[in-house]
């Protein structure tokens, strides 16, 4: 039986800062990846080269080249992972991408196959130290938000509200929005329902946020959201921003005294909650 030779994705990098550093011209790289492939026995099915692009960002032309012939190779051959990837999550959705696909990782100088047993293990061992300090992070960024808000601090990079801008690193009223927030906030003090609101903005054609149709569940979260009467909420606590209030306090008042399908509203503190916790996720590798 004839064992067939490994077919190997031989791929280098090489950022502008690095130019100057001995030992990481990508001809460098090359020549010792010939080398280990000449001594393992294994076949160049084709080189990849990211010439001045930064390993922090995954959109590189050969990087991106090379995932998509992965029918073409068995292996991904690096002088080492920092050529590949200085990015943790990149890193790691890559070792997830090879591993559905069936293929290897190699870094040359730092004797790391995942082909082998041991490999397997390190990458493992890798993986769940990247992935208790992502947590431990997130555990740090979510009190210090916490903090900041118990504090007054600023805001906290949400997204803006509809009816208002950032300025300046605050709240600022935008007066056609905050004209459509009112409406909403004392047709539904009057009586009228959600879906009839909605039903209404959108028959009528005005633009909701980032232009899309208006519906109950976004008047549901803009009714209970207090940044209307200058008070921002994060993580169940409330505190006064002093940004210029939209709806007064006795239309507010008279909103919350209306039923909004509580079991619901649980629903959306938990999906937001679960967001806000990914974001942050999602900001620890950049």
């Amino acid at each position: 039986m004839t064992l067939t030779s490994p077919r190997v994705a031989i791929y280098t990098r090489v950022s502008t800062e690095d130019q100057a550093k001995e030992g990481f011209s990508l001809d460098a790289q090359r020549e010792r990846l010939h080398a280990y492939c000449r001594a393992q026995g294994w076949t160049i099915a084709k080189e990849y080269v990211d010439d001045g692009h930064s390993g922090r960002d995954a959109k590189r032309p050969a990087y991106q080249e090379m995932m998509r012939d992965r029918d073409a190779w068995d292996k991904v051959l690096v002088i080492k992972m920092d050529r590949i990837h200085r990015n943790s999550r990149n890193f790691m959705e890559m070792m997830d991408d090879l591993r559905e696909w069936g293929k290897d990782f190699v870094s040359a100088t730092e004797s790391l196959d995942t082909s082998t047993a041991m490999g397997r293990f390190v990458m493992d061992i890798i993986q769940r130290i990247a992935q208790l300090e992502s947590e431990q992070i997130g555990e740090r960024v979510y009190m210090g938000m916490a903090q900041k808000h118990k504090q007054g601090k600023g805001l906290l990079g949400f997204r803006r509200p509809y009816g208002y801008d950032y300025v300046g690193g605050a709240l600022v009223a935008i007066p056609k929005e905050a004209r459509v927030v009112r409406r909403i906030f004392r047709e539904f003090a009057d009586g009228a329902t959600l879906t009839g609101i909605a039903a209404k903005l959108n028959a009528e054609g005005v633009p909701s946020h980032r232009n899309r149709q208006w519906s109950k569940s976004g008047l549901r979260y803009m009714l209970r959201n207090p940044v209307y009467i200058g008070r921002i909420r994060w993580d169940q606590v409330e505190r006064s921003d002093g940004h210029e209030a939209i709806v007064d306090e006795h239309t507010w008042e008279a909103v919350q005294g209306r039923k909004l399908e509580p079991a619901f509203e649980a629903k959306v503190d938990e999906a937001v909650d679960v967001i806000v916790r990914n974001l942050f996720d999602v900001a620890l590798f950049d």
